[in-house]
Order: C-alpha cells, then sequence, then structure tokens
C-alpha cells in the first residue's frame, strides 16, 4: 500500500528577490523617493542604544525639503524665462516699420525722406545750432535752433541741403551745439531710426533690432516708440 504524501504548503511558496527599478536620464540626482529610502535604512540600522536624535532627522528633512523646493524654482524661473522670451520676440516683431527713439545722432535717409530726433539738455542753452553732416563730416545744412531750456525737445529735418535740394538716400548724422553757461557745448541728439528687420537670436541671446543706416540695437535699447 502506497504511503501517500502530504504536500507542505511551504513548497508551494518562492521568495522572490525584489528589484529597484531606475529611471532612466536621472542625471544621478536624488529623488524625494530616494532620499526616505536612505532615512528608513538610517533608522533600521541605528545603534538601539544611540538613536538617531529628533532635531537631527528634522534637520535633514529641512535641508531635503529646501533643496527640492530650490530645484523646482530653478525650473519654473527656467519656463518662466523660455516664455518671456516668446513675448519679446512677438513684441519685437511688430516694431518692423515703425520707429524707435535711439540714444545715437547717426541715421539713415531714405530717398526723399527726413529724419526726426530730439535735443536733450539738462541745462539751458543759447545759440543752438544744429548741424547735418553726411558720412563724410561735411556739413550739408545749418538750422539755427535759438535758446532752450532744460529738458527734451523734439526736431525734425525735411531732407533738404542748405541749397535747398534733396539729399541723396545714405548715412547722415545731427551735431547740436549752444553756449550752456557761457560756454560752447555740444548738446546730446537722439534720432528716431526706422527698423527693418529683427534678429530673434543676436549676440547673447539677446532680440537685436536691425536699423536703417545699416547699425542695430538690443530691444532693451529702446528709449520710444513712433508710428513713423
Amino acid at each position: 500500500m502506497e504511503t501517500v504524501k502530504g504536500s507542505n504548503p511551504l513548497e508551494a511558496m518562492r521568495w522572490q528577490t525584489e528589484s529597484k527599478k531606475y529611471v532612466e536620464n536621472d542625471n544621478g540626482m536624488l529623488t524625494q523617493e530616494d532620499f526616505f529610502a536612505l532615512l528608513t535604512q538610517e533608522l533600521a540600522h541605528q545603534d538601539p542604544t544611540k538613536p538617531v536624535d529628533n532635531n537631527e532627522m528634522i534637520s535633514q528633512m529641512t535641508a531635503f525639503s529646501t533643496t527640492d523646493g530650490v530645484t523646482k524654482l530653478n525650473q519654473k524661473f527656467s519656463e518662466f524665462s523660455a516664455v518671456m522670451s516668446s513675448s519679446q520676440a512677438l513684441q519685437a516683431s511688430t516694431l518692423v516699420g515703425r520707429s524707435v527713439l535711439v540714444d545715437d545722432n547717426t541715421f539713415g535717409l531714405a530717398e526723399g525722406g527726413g529724419a526726426k530726433g530730439k535735443l536733450v539738455t539738462d541745462k539751458p542753452a543759447t545759440q543752438v545750432f544744429m548741424y547735418v553732416e553726411n558720412a563724410a563730416g561735411q556739413v550739408i545744412q545749418t538750422v539755427p535752433v535759438g535758446s532752450v531750456d532744460k529738458g527734451e525737445f523734439t526736431f525734425t529735418w525735411d531732407g533738404q541741403t542748405s541749397n535747398e535740394q534733396q539729399a541723396p538716400e545714405g548715412v547722415y548724422r545731427f551735431r547740436i551745439y549752444g553756449l550752456v553757461e557761457g560756454e560752447q557745448t555740444e548738446i546730446q541728439a537722439m534720432t528716431y531710426r526706422k527698423v527693418d528687420s529683427v534678429t530673434l537670436a543676436g549676440a547673447g541671446g539677446n532680440i537685436l533690432l536691425n536699423l536703417n543706416g545699416g547699425s542695430s540695437m538690443a530691444l532693451a535699447d529702446v528709449v520710444e516708440v513712433s508710428e513713423g
């Protein structure tokens, strides 16, 4: 007679080795799960006679929370920076064909056109004259201004030379002189320049406005925007 052996329930049990899942492209950075795993191991292997101090544990958790918060904050700032760059690019594209005020006395003259600028002085001036020079430095027009108080004053040039002829297309410059406290002084002149095109990724990642006359300027350096 055969003896029937009873099955041992333990034989049906199999221990499975837990495999840790690694996240690809984690760049070696510890996550919040890694921190708590390490903290659990620290508590499990601590000396019972010398348990981890509560203040030390709280300090570790606080330090990790702060680091994690700073990392997330940096990510948010990066996202915000990208949004701002896109917004500036959109804003810059709307300036094409318009005029911007530039802290520069050089400008480009279109065929049959004129130019506009601003005289800027922090003190009153008398006997003020505006000179228009061509690219060679020759004075082609002299305009008497008279006396001005301190401040900013808009002026225009119709593009006519001193012999009442239209100046040819090209690069010109405004030079303004007057007596300031009795001394002959060159007064600051700013010009309105037409925006021909926009470079969205210029030097240093800045958005550049390409102006008539062949020069460029950063969008952040625009003083004022004009319709024409």
